[in-house]
This record gives structure tokens, sequence and C-alpha cells, in this order.
């Protein structure tokens, strides 16, 4: 505890320390690795690298660290997703990962020098997503992040796929080459190997997430009748899951709702895509190590694949409507924007997720900004509860509920509070 509340009362401190000399997290400092979310973004990331690229079976042994060998890859433009994931079926992970990649696209010109196969991936990242492949759905939240499809087995090939698309994506990280690739915050859960809460379930099923809410915030005894079963819905044929054992004959009550919340939204956002999942994991840790890629968390995860994103706040301000009495000459909105300013570009981003339940900024700017069915700006809600209260966010209708504070200060060191530690979009007393 002692370790703790130093390392979080210092971390300034100790950041400014560890981006001065990198080297000191592979030694005196190494303790902080234990620690991650002391570590700001872009020093988890170096030591990421460092570990990454350093291979520790030749430093054992004295010998000096083979180059990696150049992998040719060959595709047609219109096939690159079967091509490529043809010629990537017979490499182990350790080969993917120091290969240095050569691609080739048939029938053009052009020699590889970088470009080639920052275009290569780019393909493969619109490709993962083609609904021909129906291995990814769209999110609720607008549209722009993606889960796996727990209907994919109408592919007969979707876990081999899977598999591929883990090996991509972790590729893509060791080479450091960004994808225009975002995934819901509990699909990252699942990467990093964290338990999703019902929660998550707002970017998948707003209107569902909305019930168990209400479940949980209210008394059910005489309103709420179901059981501990699921009913899915397969393509038309209809079956019922247990939740627990012959769940079909167990009420939900004031008792026990709290689990069957929690047992119906494992049901949705983990059994039902368990398959997809491990087998998407089984080729992302061939590539990445597992105890590596833990020091992220779901929002730091997101701008490693996906990268930083380029913000202009001016554009975001000019797109941001104000409801609950706010409006923009508020004293809370001013600060608001004066504190958005202050934020680096890492700030900026995980506010941008925290309340989108992305980072991404549509290429024509904030007007365009998707919410749960169509164009929804950026919105911010007065909230009239305690000004002791951190700010809340409502992904699907890109809302942040901004408390009353009294004090630029007061409103900045909140916000920054809300988006380092609540990944999940919602504050706390």
């Amino acid at each position: 505890a002692y370790f703790q509340n130093f390392t979080e009362k210092h971390k300034k401190v100790l950041n400014t320390l560890v981006r001065n000399n990198p080297g000191l997290l592979s030694g005196s400092f190494s303790l902080l690795v234990f620690n991650p979310h002391v570590l700001d973004f872009d020093n988890k990331r170096s030591y990421f690298y460092q570990r990454l690229h350093d291979d520790s079976s030749t430093r054992r042994t004295g010998a000096a660290r083979p180059l990696g060998h150049m992998m040719q890859v060959s595709v047609r433009r219109r096939t690159v997703f079967e091509d490529s994931y043809h010629q990537f079926a017979g490499k182990s992970g350790d080969e993917i990962r120091r290969a240095r990649i050569n691609v080739k696209f048939r029938d053009e010109e052009g020699v590889d020098a970088g470009g080639v196969s920052r275009e290569w991936f780019q393909a493969l990242a619109r490709q993962m997503f083609n609904p021909d492949y129906a291995l990814f759905k769209p999110s609720a939240a607008g549209r722009v992040t993606y889960q796996p499809n727990p209907q994919s087995w109408a592919n007969p090939e979707h876990l081999l796929y899977f598999r591929f698309v883990g090996r991509i994506i972790g590729k893509a990280i060791v080479d450091q080459r960004v994808l225009d690739a975002y995934f819901t915050r509990s699909f990252y859960k699942h990467i990093l190997g964290r338990k999703v809460d019902y929660r998550d379930m707002e970017a998948i099923d707003p209107s569902y997430y909305k019930s168990l809410e209400w479940i949980l915030e209210n008394d059910i005894t005489d309103v709420f009748e179901e059981t501990f079963s699921f009913e899915v819905d397969d393509f038309g044929q209809h079956r019922v899951i247990d939740l627990i054992p012959n769940g079909h004959d167990v009420l939900v009550t004031e008792e026990n709702k709290a689990e069957y919340v929690r047992l119906v939204t494992e049901q949705r956002l983990y059994r039902a895509i368990k398959d997809q999942i491990n087998a998407f994991l089984g080729g992302f840790l061939d590539v990445i190590p597992k105890d590596l890629i833990q020091i992220f968390n779901e929002q730091e995860l997101e701008l490693l694949i996906s990268g930083m994103p380029d913000i202009d706040v001016d554009d975001w301000r000019n797109n941001t409507e104000y409801h609950g009495g706010y409006n923009s000459s508020s004293a809370q909105i001013q600060w608001f924007w004066r504190a958005v300013r202050s934020y680096d570009q890492e700030e900026r981003a995980k506010l941008l997720q925290f309340v989108t339940g992305t980072s991404k900024v549509p290429l024509e700017g904030f007007a365009h900004l998707q919410g749960n069915q169509s164009v929804q700006k950026f919105q911010i809600h007065k909230d009239f509860a305690s000004p002791t209260r951190l700010p809340t966010a409502h992904t699907c209708f890109n809302q942040l509920d901004l408390p009353l504070y009294d004090s630029f200060e007061t409103l900045k060191a909140n916000l920054l509070l809300a988006i380092s530690e609540c990944s999940t979009g919602f504050g706390f007393v």
C-alpha cells in the first residue's frame, strides 16, 4: 500500500524521470511496471517496444540477435484477405513477429520500401470487417466500433480467420503500423484478460443496457418475471440457454438479481462469442506476449492499435451541443474547453474515448460524429447531482454529464481523474 500511495503521489515526477531515461523501467524503476496505471501511455509504449524487441534467449546464450528474415507476401488486391491468410497459415508466431514483410500486389508496379506494406495493412483492416466474411458486426455506438459476430459460424472458416486477424493485428503492433480498426471496449477487455460488466453492454445494445440498469436500481418484487435463462435467435431458430443449471425454472428475485445481471452480461458479451475470442487470442498472443500487452488498459490498447488521433479542438467545440441549462457562455463550459486545450494529445484522445466510446474522429470532422442511430454531435448535459461527483458519460449518445463545479481547478482535476481511472465511462461519488 505504501508503494502504491508513493507512486501515485509522485506520478508526474516519476513519469518525467522515465521519459528522460527509459532504461529505468528495466532497472531501478522496474517495480512501476507492476503498477502500470501510474505510467503514462508514452512511457508504457516505450517499455513495451523495448521488451518486445529484446531477445532474452539470445542474450542469455551470448549470441547476436539474428536479423528478421524477409517474408515475401504476394497478393491480389481483390482477394487480399484470402491470399494473405493462406501465406500466413504455415508460419509460426515467432516467424511472423521477427519477419520483415515485403508486399507485392500482383500485376502492379511498385517496390515495397514501406509504403506498399502500409497499404497492405490498411487493406486487411478494411477486409476483416467485410460483412461477406461475417467475422465482426458493428456495435450500436456509432457503428464505427466492432464486436465479434456470434453468428460468424455461418462462415465455415471463421475460427481460422479469427486466428489470422489476431496475428495481423499483433504484427501491426510489432511493426508499429496503425490500423483503421476500432473495437468495442468489451473486446479490448477480452484481449487484456479483464472481466466485462453490465456497463459494457451500452455500446452493444443500449436498450438492453437500460433494462439491466433499471433492474439493479429498482425493487423488482412482483414487477419482473424472468428466469435464469436466455433466449437466442440463430437465423430464425430459437433456443433457450440456461444461465445456471435448470435456470429456466429459477425465477429472478430482488435477492438474486445482481447475479442474474452478471450472468446475462457474461452470456451476451463473452459466452456467446467465446470461440471467436479464443481463436483471435490464439493468433494475437502467438505474436504478442500476454504479460507484456497487459500493462495497457482498454483505452491505451486502442491507441496502440489505431494510433493517436489528430483532434481539432476548435472543430470539436463548434460542433458541441449543450443541454439542461448549460450554454456556450456558462462558466463550467468555458472551464471545460479551457481544460481540453490544456490537455496533451493523449489526454484529449482519452476524453473522446470516455464520452464517445472510441478515439476515432470522422474524416469529415466532428459535425459527422456518429451516435446510436445516425449523426449525433458531442453534447454536454448539466448534472444536478452532487458537485463532488466525477463527470459521467453515455457513449451511445456522445453525452457527457458535467456537474456544477465551482472552480476551473476542480473541473479540470475531476475530468482528468474520470478519463484516467473510469475507463468504462462512468463516474462515482
